[in-house]
């Protein structure tokens, strides 16, 4: 008689108004896991003055993380805007993201890029080569992406433009856990998601986290 096999679950995503849905990210079926947040109004009013500005800004960090201290390292980042107000309320928000992410890893060296975007970065879907990204957008249009029926994976190396319905989208400010074909058993499984089309004259801030040790 031949062993029973069960069948594996096709990959779900998740999504909650509580910071704990993050932690979904962690079981074997889940690939994106997307916490629904509304930013500080601190945070929105730095935002929205960094973009009036209209100044480029790419940032990238390889930060060493050490248990509830927070790295210097980030006290620096949008240096030249530390004047506008919520400059300070901007960067504990970020300081809290790399706290729950470490906390959830175990992470003890994480990649931080800070980028103002004036055009899609990754406009065709793809999945990460990496183990779990955090994205989320300060300003701008939040990250596109597809449920696992939506659009074969074989078309993913089609150099033909991709056309597909039932496109889904994280709102701004959102946090999305998104996990890559590098995490250990999902090979294969790793979400479908692009960055989001621009229109003329918008902007994108964008903030992405990857574990690297």
């Amino acid at each position: 008689m031949r062993p029973a096999y069960k069948l594996r679950e096709a990959p779900r995503q998740v999504q909650g108004a509580s910071p704990q849905v993050l932690a979904e990210v962690l079981a074997t079926e889940v690939n994106l896991a997307v916490y629904e947040r509304q930013l500080s109004v601190e945070v929105e009013q730095f935002v929205r003055q960094l973009l009036a500005l209209g100044q480029p800004l790419a940032e990238s960090l390889s930060i060493d993380w050490i248990e509830d201290v927070p790295p210097a390292a980030v006290r620096n980042l949008a240096g030249g805007y530390q004047y506008l107000p919520g400059h300070a309320a901007f960067l504990a928000d970020i300081n809290w993201l790399l706290s729950a992410y470490a906390c959830l890893l175990g992470a003890k060296r994480i990649g931080l890029r800070l980028r103002m975007l004036e055009q899609a970065m990754c406009p065709r879907f793809h999945v990460d080569h990496v183990p779990l990204r955090l994205i989320t957008s300060y300003a701008g249009a939040g990250s596109q992406w597809l449920r696992e029926d939506a659009m074969s994976r074989a078309s993913l190396a089609d150099a033909a433009p991709q056309h597909v319905s039932e496109i889904e989208q994280v709102a701004v400010g959102a946090v999305a856990l998104v996990k890559g074909e590098k995490w250990f058993g999902n090979e294969g499984r790793g979400l479908i998601h692009r960055s989001p089309p621009l229109p003329s004259g918008q902007r994108r801030l964008l903030l992405t986290l990857d574990w690297l040790a």
